[in-house]
């Protein structure tokens, strides 16, 4: 069986799952490839979806050969012969088991972001991956599940070689394999597209999923703290699409103006990211809106997201809406959201939208064409240091810009900005760069 991607494998998979929504279960993705399946398999079973963290312990002066594995809350899963056998001392043991807690505990702070663990106490747990090669990640991860306390293991998976399904079967309670092909070299030949999953998609996927299964009327993240402002939902509808999209707008009182998101590919309302920079906007006292920008349908044809005009469009559509609020509004685009948010901000005067200012994260405003020229309204475009390909796109698209424009490299960044520090530069020079211009914005834009 061959599968188009990961979202494809984990909704066929779910119709060979359907039997456990009785059960109560949690659904357990491997991060990383393991959870975009999973996030399909939750979604199918209304259940709520968690990461299911495992640290392979290697044998020292030979990694690959693990004589056991980590968990979290101290899990230890150990194979005493392959131990015996590997005559490593106390000393080398201790320190590998350091440096994998640590590298443990660095996954669990940021695939969470703080989110309590889902308890597995007396529930079946559903162990999802997107293959299994060898099976011992698996077997581990089975395990690790079994010491949380969870009554039933089921592992679930797409692909996987005949000799692993037999050698797991007795790890687990229940095992589900939907293709088993004896000509097995790896878990990608079995996948049209087996591109690697982000640390930033396994956090918006998380995200999303934990925004799906709150109950009904709960108040979104940061709207309960005594003193914030409101988060609220609110629909945007777009008439030619015939669609609705969905968005979480905040504006604290006196806001000088408000910052639409638009997101990259492969990204939603609930990136961490945006998200994390919003927060720090409504802080300073700015206000956001955060939307999705395709619907879940749309999502499924990657070629939807390089649609950089139906995007700018939906954008715009956005833009109309805030306009009631009487305040100047601002673009904040991350990857090809950035050439969405520059194609609505070059439509300023022709399309009945205005736009105040623009800021870029680690864009592809070259993906904005002829558009870019056009563009009235003051550009920021934020580039890691370390990301040089998108720095040239954006150094050419900078020389196609007749608006005010800066260019601001934040050094030792990468292109999602994961390290120490990259993102708080990103919504500090974001911040400075939206109150400058909104306090000059023209009247109207205010």
């Amino acid at each position: 069986m061959q599968f188009t991607d990961r979202t494809e494998a984990g909704r066929l998979l779910a119709e060979h799952l359907e039997h456990l929504r009785s059960e109560n279960p949690v659904v357990l993705g491997l991060p990383r490839g393991g959870v975009p399946v999973a996030f399909e398999v939750a979604q199918a079973l209304d259940a709520p979806l968690d990461v299911i963290l495992v640290r392979k312990l290697g044998v020292p002066y030979h990694r690959e050969l693990g004589y056991g594995a980590i968990g979290e809350d101290g899990v230890r899963v150990i194979h005493e012969h392959i131990l015996q056998m590997s005559r490593a001392d106390e000393g080398q043991l201790a320190a590998i088991e350091r440096d994998e807690e640590a590298e443990l505990r660095r996954q669990a702070e940021r695939f969470r972001g703080g989110r309590e663990r889902v308890p597995l106490e007396g529930r079946t747990a559903i162990v999802v991956d997107d293959g299994i090669a060898t099976g011992a990640t698996a077997a581990a991860a089975c395990r690790v599940a079994q010491a949380h306390g969870a009554s039933r293991v089921v592992l679930a998976v797409p692909v996987a070689p005949p000799d692993a399904v037999v050698s797991l079967r007795p790890e687990v309670d229940e095992l589900v394999c939907l293709s088993t092909p004896t000509a097995f070299f790896a878990v990608g030949e079995w996948y049209d597209d087996f591109s690697q999953t982000s640390d930033d998609e396994v956090m918006d996927l998380l995200a999303r999923a934990t925004a799906t299964s709150a109950p009904q009327g709960t108040p979104n993240p940061g709207s309960q703290a005594s003193g914030e402002p409101e988060i609220r939902e609110v629909e945007i509808p777009v008439p030619q699409d015939r669609v609705v999209l969905t968005g979480d707008i905040c504006v604290p009182d006196g806001a000088p103006g408000i910052v639409a998101f638009a997101h990259g590919s492969g990204s939603s309302r609930h990136s961490p990211r945006n998200r994390a920079v919003a927060a720090a906007l409504n802080d300073a006292g700015l206000g956001t809106l955060l939307f999705d920008l395709l619907t879940l349908d749309e999502e499924l044809d990657r070629a939807n997201v390089f649609d950089v005009e139906t995007l700018g469009r939906r954008l715009l559509e956005a833009t109309r809406m805030l306009s009631g609020e009487k305040v100047p509004v601002g673009y904040f685009g991350a990857s090809t959201g950035a050439a969405a948010a520059l194609w609505a901000a070059a439509a300023v005067g022709t399309e009945g939208a205005d736009v105040a200012a623009v800021v870029s994260r680690g864009g592809r405003p070259d993906l904005a064409g002829p558009r870019l020229g056009a563009v009235r309204a003051p550009t920021l475009l934020i580039v890691g240091g370390r990301d040089e390909t998108v720095i040239d796109l954006n150094r050419r698209a900078q020389s196609r810009m007749t608006c005010e424009n800066r260019l601001a490299v934040v050094p030792g960044a990468t292109h999602l900005f994961e390290e120490p520090g990259a993102l708080e530069t990103v919504a500090d020079l974001a911040r400075d760069w939206f109150l400058d211009h909104f306090a000059t914005a023209p009247t109207a834009a205010r």
